[in-house]
């Protein structure tokens, strides 16, 4: 089933592990799990007898295995082929229930340990989505860590009539006792917080303790990793806020203009980033969202107060809080988000094979989802509001040279539809005439542009009419103290290794204003 390569390193892999493996299959007669048993037969053979192979299971679902230490029933089941990916989950799984020691703070451990009853999760997930592995692994890793917690793995492909029976229309997506738990990108520490409801207090009492900073970086993105980064090599100390370490780049798929990296995939730049972060005494505050910037008064520290009732003060700060998604706002939208409307067409593209799309959005990201959703779908509606596509040439030819994609340009979508749990269609109005059209399909892709993360500096930055930070040359905003860096600013072209110079900029700047703000008087 692996080639040479995967099994070498395969075997490297097994070789570490610390207690024998037993993997319980339920196959059929079909293909896939013909497929599922050559799988497992290499990852037996990779053990060199530390792993056994039991081919009576019973489960319902159908090809599945079950990986369980020997002499134990309970463990991480996984239903379809766990490839592309999800392998690295796989992988992992194996390590962690062989004894393995995850590479997860001894805290997050203990918190794991001592959730409290039985909690059964079916997570959904997609062979070619980045944002699954993350939320995968964490409910793989809290499985094995504590008895009362079960997770079911399950490839979307491979169960499309359960995935149309629970409307699974976006991934990852969490399922636990039959209910909806949650979808999208989720850390170990969310899965844990949202179980534990004593964490977030625990952590907000934590946070407050905390003596000041000399620089406080709000975000943990490129521009903020950067920042931080140069301020502890400083020797001075700092601290990095962030609501997800990595930020929007969790959600890139394929990076290739990063200088000196020739291909790397988001995910894993942002584990570099945060790898590199902790190398030096940084504070790191993950799952923190700020919801008010105080200026510095008499003390000269500058507060930020965060959601979880809690605050920070620092004598310096910069602002690195990213962008996200713009949505259409137009009715309908919300409702059926995860629910036929979707942002990533590589995490959800596959979960809408052989039906009907629309793609919002004629830049770079539009038109290169239509063409990646044509390879998938039956048919890719495109609607652009202006009058022309605004992508690169050679994106544009590809497109028009697919026999089942529809342009439609000077066209403003008005209305997303659908029958309560899903989407139909969407309705849109030609600019040019004011008639109004519908188009019959059952996903949308948005793909129009960021806006930046923020609104919750109205009133105290200086902020522009597109709700940039408005930073000078040096990365200084109008508040005395606080420094901005990357997609949440003026800075033109929101690129990762511009964020990543803006942020080494912002925090310069700012090492540079603590020694002239503390210079003692002639």
């Amino acid at each position: 089933m692996l080639d040479d390569t995967l099994k070498t390193q395969l075997q490297q892999y097994m070789g570490l592990l610390r207690q024998p493996l037993r993997l319980i299959a339920s196959l059929d007669d079909s293909a896939a799990s013909q497929d599922m048993r050559g799988l497992l037969d290499d990852i037996v053979a990779a053990g060199n007898g530390r792993i056994t192979l039991d081919t009576n299971g019973s489960d319902a679902r159908r090809p599945s295995f079950l990986v369980t230490r020997e002499g134990q029933d309970h463990g991480v089941r996984f239903a379809g082929l766990p490839l592309g990916h999800e392998f690295e989950s796989l992988v992992l799984t194996l390590l962690w229930t062989g004894g393995h020691p995850p590479k997860v703070e001894q805290s997050v451990i203990d918190s794991i340990k001592a959730i409290e009853g039985e909690y059964d999760f079916d997570v959904y997930m997609s062979l070619t989505c980045h944002n699954c592995p993350d939320v995968v692994q964490a409910l793989s890793l809290m499985a094995i860590v504590n008895p009362s917690i079960r997770t079911t793995v399950i490839e979307g492909g491979a169960f499309q009539a359960e995935v149309e029976q629970r409307q699974v229309m976006a991934v990852p997506m969490v399922f636990q006792g039959g209910q909806m738990f949650d979808s999208g990108r989720m850390s170990l520490e969310q899965i844990v917080a949202k179980l534990d409801t004593g964490a977030t207090k625990r952590e907000a009492a934590k946070i407050a303790a905390k003596s000041a900073f000399d620089v406080l970086v709000v975000g943990g993105g490129p521009a903020g990793a950067a920042a931080a980064i140069y301020a502890a090599r400083k020797g001075i100390r700092t601290g990095v806020a962030a609501e997800r370490f990595g930020g929007q780049v969790l959600d890139t798929l394929a990076i290739e203009n990063f200088i000196s990296v020739q291909e790397t995939e988001g995910p894993k730049l942002a584990m570099a980033l945060e790898a590199h972060v902790k190398q030096y005494e940084v504070d790191v505050m993950n799952l923190q969202r700020a919801t008010e910037l105080v200026p510095a008064g008499d003390d000269g520290l500058v507060e930020i107060k965060l959601d979880n009732g809690a605050s920070l003060k620092s004598k310096t700060v910069i602002l690195s809080t990213g962008a996200r998604w713009r949505q259409m706002n137009v009715p309908g939208e919300e409702q059926y988000r995860n629910k036929g409307v979707a942002y990533c067409p590589h995490c959800d593209g596959p979960l809408f094979k052989g039906k009907r799309v629309a793609v919002i959005g004629g830049g770079n990201s539009g038109v290169e989802a239509a063409i990646d959703l044509a390879g998938i779908v039956a048919h890719v509606t495109l609607i652009e509001f202006g009058t022309a596509l605004r992508a690169d040439q050679v994106l544009q030819d590809k497109l028009h040279s697919l026999g089942n994609v529809t342009v439609i340009l000077n066209a403003q979508t008005t209305e997303v539809l659908g029958d309560g749990s899903r989407v139909t269609g969407l309705t849109y109005n030609d600019r040019d005439s004011g008639q109004g059209h519908t188009v019959e399909l059952e996903g949308i892709f948005v793909q129009i542009g960021l806006l930046p993360n923020t609104e919750w500096l109205k009133g105290t930055v200086e902020l522009s009419n597109r709700g940039e930070i408005v930073i000078d040359e040096r990365g200084q905003t109008n508040v005395p103290g606080v420094f901005a860096a990357g997609d949440c600013t003026t800075v033109p072209y929101k690129q990762i290794v511009i964020a990543v110079g803006a942020g080494a900029t912002a925090s310069l700047a700012a090492f540079d204003h603590l020694i002239r703000s503390s210079a003692p008087a002639k």
